[in-house]
């Protein structure tokens, strides 16, 4: 049997594929991601998957060992260096943690605060065993960050986040970054930010997909089992009322064939973005067993799952025929209009160029309002977001 540090050199090399730094990579070969994952065998430790860890009382996943390759993305998108001082939202195993430390060197200091007092004392021993034992390991409301260490250099969330607390952004020092995968409606994007002026400007966006926050910070979104059987499930990414879909689904479907063609990654990536940050009706839907949704373009290892929009007792979702070609399929009373609808977002983005993340710019502001093009609002900033056209 392939011992685990030569298990452990594949990984890194295929993470390297990715176009990450020297500096990360050697942290990825330095600690060992097994020691973090005690109860998981040792061949799925070094695939470059997340694990999860923890779920709660109905069998949700709640916490997880992320993706080296996502892991090693953020590493690199905060540009951590030899002695600063680091604060980190959501411990997880420790792992993200021990690779913080090793880029921190022994000058430097990372802080990791997480909600789940469980979590906390897994990662300090998971910590004390793998040789980093100076990693400070809060149990906490993340969202308070933690002001006895501030200020800091850095600050990193392993979780995905509504909105940007004003605790991270206090005890930020000056030239200071932060690294969080942030909510635009419903789908993620890890964002890297900088003051600039009287504001946060992205220096980086990567594509991303962290569970959730939990507590007082969580977001609006919501999760719905429409039937337990298939285990099909509605997410709205602002809450609302919805009406009998499942009704919906077992009846005629109006189908409207568009004439654009997609492959996989500009869906997920593009078309999903745009629907995201224009069309406040916008869902998934996903199931695990087959049953309501036919062939869905995001079909991903173990659950399908289609983009659509939903309107009281009615929706339209995204599904691809052959070569790629692209169909709005709706169902219930106004199944037309919701076709017709959809098919003319997919036409926009077409028109448009097909924008995705890359060239993506996002401008936090924190009290002043921007006027004009796409603008998110949260709780405590206001997200302006545009495209680089050079």
């Amino acid at each position: 049997m392939t011992e685990w540090h030569d298990l452990r050199e594949d990984l890194v090399a295929q993470v390297c594929e990715r176009g990450i730094s020297q500096a990360v990579a050697d942290a990825l070969r330095a600690v060992p991601r097994h020691v973090f994952l005690p109860e998981v065998p040792v061949h799925a430790v070094y695939q470059d998957d997340a694990i999860v860890t923890k779920r709660d009382a109905e069998g949700r996943p709640i916490s997880s060992s992320s993706q080296p390759a996502m892991m090693a993305l953020m590493l690199d998108q905060l540009g951590v260096e030899p002695g600063q001082r680091v604060l980190e939202i959501g411990s997880g195993t420790g792992y993200n943690a021990a690779l913080l430390s090793r880029l921190v060197g022994p000058e430097g200091q990372v802080v990791s605060v997480d909600i789940d007092a469980d979590l906390v004392a897994r990662a300090r021993d998971h910590l004390e065993r793998a040789g980093y034992p100076e990693v400070i390991v809060v149990c906490g409301d993340g969202a308070e960050g933690f002001a006895l260490r501030a200020p800091y250099d850095r600050v990193i969330a392993t979780v995905g986040v509504w909105d940007l607390a004003p605790a991270w952004l206090d005890q930020l020092g000056p030239g200071g970054r932060i690294v969080a995968p942030l909510d635009l409606h419903g789908v993620q994007r890890s964002v890297a930010l900088e003051r600039a002026g009287g504001h946060w400007r992205s220096r980086s966006v990567v594509p991303c997909g962290f569970m959730r926050m939990r507590g007082p910070s969580a977001g609006p979104e919501t999760t719905r089992v429409l039937d337990a059987g298939t285990d099909l499930t509605i997410s709205l990414p602002e809450g609302g009322e919805i009406g009998d879909l499942v009704a919906a689904l077992d009846g005629p479907a109006t189908e409207l064939f568009t004439e654009v063609n997609s492959g996989l990654a500009q869906l997920v990536d593009g078309l999903s973005l745009w629907l995201a940050v224009r069309e406040p009706r916008w869902c998934t839907l996903s199931e695990t067993q087959p049953g309501w949704l036919a062939s869905g373009p995001l079909d991903l290892r173990g659950f399908k799952m289609v983009i659509g929009i939903v309107e009281g007792d009615s929706l339209c979702v995204l599904e691809s025929e052959a070569y790629d070609t692209l169909v709005a399929r709706a169902f219930g009373p106004d199944a037309a209009r919701l076709a017709a609808e959809l098919a003319a977002h997919i036409g926009a983005w077409d028109r448009a160029g097909r924008p995705m993340t890359d060239g993506l710019r996002i401008d936090a502001h924190v009290g002043a309002v921007p006027v004009g093009g796409l603008v998110i609002r949260k709780r405590h900033t206001t997200l302006a977001l545009s495209w680089d056209t050079g």
